[in-house]
């Protein structure tokens, strides 16, 4: 990681003058090419083993930058920071074993379910029908016909951590507002590397601790957690929850590139039309989610 972002976590100073949009465009690239970078782990210490390094590197980064205290919490504040860890380990598992199944592009876009659905929650105007149709159809794209079958059980791993994606989000937006800076982000987060330690050491054995697996597992806790949950608790401490999930609407997208680029994923027609329809629908949510930020 460059020394300026090194710089942008440690001072929130400088999150909190970026836009909000910035910081959440800049998580989406960071975490999905860093899902891309886990992906290659997956042979040598499976998704419970790169979970782990991921959470564990990242809890590690976020504890130095914030060293949180957990005296003077109130016990509300300290079961919400749980809560979040609990999320966290759920949303990160679920979605590395159908990564493990399914090319990154397709899943993230499965798994962009949760955010979709936060972001058309709070409406109720009759045009949002004509969004949850698409995202049905981009989905049904996805998942039925064509040359190539997608595994059932990545496809099931998928939408189950699109749930728990949108529950992180609403999660998120409590902790930002709970805690100052990443302090409850790196409660939450040695909450979550405490969770995985059974399943990445059962997973990933000894393999664990080679350099590789090491090395790697760093550069993933960075761009996966480090710095992209940095900047979305500063983003939704700023913006509503709703407005959030809208900013996501690229996240396929992202995601295809990053599979692409890094894993050599090249999608058939019927992937791509069924992420179009996805990207579509939350561009259409965008448009009639119109809600003014708290503060830009």
């Amino acid at each position: 990681m460059a020394a300026g972002d090194t710089a942008a976590i440690s001072n929130p100073g400088l999150l909190t003058r970026a836009p909000s949009s910035a910081l959440v465009v800049g998580a989406i690239a960071s975490v999905q090419f860093g899902s891309a970078v886990a992906a290659t782990l997956f042979a040598q210490i499976g998704p419970g083993g790169a979970v782990w390094l991921r959470l564990l590197f990242g809890t590690v980064i976020l504890l130095a930058l914030w060293r949180p205290r957990v005296r003077g919490r109130t016990r509300r504040e300290l079961l919400l920071a749980a809560l979040f860890g609990l999320v966290l380990a759920s949303m990160n598992f679920s979605f590395y074993s159908a990564l493990h199944r399914i090319p990154l592009g397709v899943a993230v876009t499965l798994e962009f379910v949760g955010p979709l659905a936060v972001a058309l929650a709070g409406s109720r105007r009759p045009l949002d029908l004509l969004w949850v149709a698409l995202a049905a159809a981009g989905i049904l794209a996805l998942t039925r016909g064509g040359a190539g079958h997608l595994d059932p059980v990545g496809t099931g791993l998928a939408l189950l951590a699109g749930a728990f994606w949108g529950i992180y989000i609403l999660v998120n937006a409590r902790v930002g507002r709970a805690f100052e800076g990443g302090t409850g982000l790196a409660l939450a987060m040695c909450v979550a590397s405490v969770l995985m330690t059974p399943v990445g050491l059962a997973q990933g054995g000894s393999h664990l601790f080679e350099a590789r697996s090491l090395l790697l597992g760093g550069v993933v806790g960075m761009l996966s957690s480090a710095i992209p949950y940095s900047f979305e608790v500063e983003a939704l401490r700023r913006i509503k929850t709703s407005v959030f999930g809208v900013l996501m609407s690229i996240e396929p997208a992202m995601a295809a590139g990053a599979g692409l680029l890094v894993l050599g994923q090249a999608l058939a027609g019927r992937e791509v039309l069924g992420i179009a329809l996805v990207v579509i629908a939350s561009v259409g949510a965008a448009r009639g989610s119109r809600e003014a930020p708290i503060d830009v």
